[in-house]
């Protein structure tokens, strides 16, 4: 199994329902204990050997490309010789040593289908992950990508059952979604939990302008040609959509109960 897959990670929408925490950053940012939920989602898929990452970037992406590149300075020990010709020597102390970031520019505005279109110029590879900024899962992400491997599908969604519905749900038979429904009423069905696998055919029902979605549209099309199959998760998941998710994940993280921290 090929690790040089890249993994896309959507991180420019605003987050308007989480407006106390994105009016100063954008929800990728946002804290769960002392790290971003975005190093937390690529902490699990390092967890597998993939390591090669593409940030769609979008609202107040500027603080995405400064905490990366400050990375070594504020999560490593340091020796900083003051005065002329004075330098610094970092002290590695972390894991993250073979990441490697593409930060994109993908506008303020623009829909997720959009911000996949302009990676695609990053694409080196037959395949990629993609997933959302605000999500983490003890997901065993071998195994998501086995099943893509194992049909000839352009595309797979992790199906996962939540608590509450704010997402796509999904009619399965037999591994193969027939319908892909965004945000309708929550009928207990698997919903979109974002992890896709995509062939590189996804790009073309993608197109370069801000009002093109992922969701309606692509994977409605998709779906309805028997071309979007499901991994089944029916372990933890969770996302970050508001305050009230903020503080729940926290609490878990401090109780030693986060459940995807899978590393």
């Amino acid at each position: 199994m090929s690790k040089n897959i890249p993994v896309v990670i959507l991180c420019g929408g605003i987050g308007t329902r989480l407006r106390e925490e994105t009016e100063f950053k954008p929800k990728p940012m946002v804290n769960i204990g002392d790290r971003p939920i975005l190093w937390h989602i690529m902490k699990i898929y390092a967890r597998y050997g993939f390591t090669k990452f593409i940030l769609c970037l979008g609202y107040k992406g500027e603080l995405i490309k400064e905490y990366f590149y400050h990375y070594e300075m504020m999560n490593n020990d340091v020796t900083i010789k003051l005065g002329y010709n004075g330098g610094f020597k970092v002290h590695s102390s972390h894991d993250e040593n073979n990441w490697e970031i593409t930060l994109c520019n993908t506008g303020d505005n623009a829909l997720k289908g959009a911000r996949l279109k302009r990676i695609e110029k990053y694409v080196d590879a037959d395949q990629i992950m993609v997933t959302y900024g605000d999500g983490v899962a003890n997901i065993d992400i071998e195994k998501l990508l086995t099943f893509h491997q194992s049909h000839s599908k352009i595309a797979t969604v992790t199906g996962v059952r939540p608590k509450f519905l704010r997402f796509g749900e999904l009619d399965i038979q037999e591994d193969r979604v027939t319908r892909f429904a965004e945000k309708p009423e929550y009928t207990g069905n698997y919903v979109n939990g974002g992890f896709f696998v995509f062939n590189l055919e996804i790009f073309d029902y993608l197109e370069d302008r801000d009002d093109c979605d992922l969701e309606v549209g692509p994977l409605e099309q998709i779906s309805q040609k028997g071309e979007l199959m499901v991994y089944t998760h029916d372990r933890f998941w969770a996302c970050m959509d508001t305050l009230r998710d903020v503080e729940h994940l926290n609490e878990l993280w401090r109780n030693g109960q986060a459940e995807w921290k899978i590393w």
